[in-house]
Formats: structure tokens, C-alpha cells, sequence
């Protein structure tokens, strides 16, 4: 996802950036040990992401930010204790 030196970040990279930012910064306000779990969840999310998901697929690129500026939101909520990562493909997987 980064650009390499003197090319500059295009929006939809720029707001991706952005929201792991955020992640990480409302990981820095749950206890240590959920903190490890989410920075652990949101890294290998973004990861597969950045690999998977062609990046002139700006429609399923936008739907990706807004699903996760939800999962943001809901994370900052001081009720929420944690991340949970679910893997649809090897749950459809184990149903076939």
C-alpha cells in the first residue's frame, strides 16, 4: 500500500491509512491485554486486505473503509473490550 519516495498517497490510500491509524489509537485505550489482540487482528486484517483485494477495485475498496470506520466506531465505545476476526472462506469451507 505505500507509495514509494516522492510519489504521493492517492485519497483512497490516504483514508486507509487514516483508519488504521485510528485502530491503533483506540487500541492504546483498552487494557494491555486486548490491546496485543487488536493490534495483533487489525494489522493481519489490513494485511490480507492490501494482498487480496485488487487495488483498482475502488468500489470494494470504499465499501472495505466504511465497514471498517463502523468496526472503529464500535470499537472506541468504551463497552467494547476486543476484536474478533472472522475468515468466511474456511468457514464455508468446513460447511461444504
Amino acid at each position: 500500500m505505500g507509495a514509494p519516495k516522492g510519489q504521493k498517497l492517492s485519497g483512497l490510500q490516504k483514508q486507509v491509512l487514516s483508519l488504521y491509524r485510528g485502530f491503533l489509537r483506540a487500541a492504546r485505550a483498552k487494557p494491555s491485554e486486548d490491546r496485543c489482540q487488536i493490534e495483533s487482528i487489525v494489522s493481519a486484517e489490513f494485511r490480507r486486505n492490501s494482498k487480496q483485494v485488487d487495488r483498482k477495485n475502488f468500489l470494494y475498496i470504499e465499501y472495505l473503509l466504511r465497514r471498517g470506520k463502523k468496526q472503529l466506531d464500535q470499537l472506541k465505545s468504551p463497552d467494547t473490550m476486543g476484536l474478533s476476526s472472522f475468515n468466511v472462506s474456511s468457514a464455508q469451507k468446513q460447511n461444504s
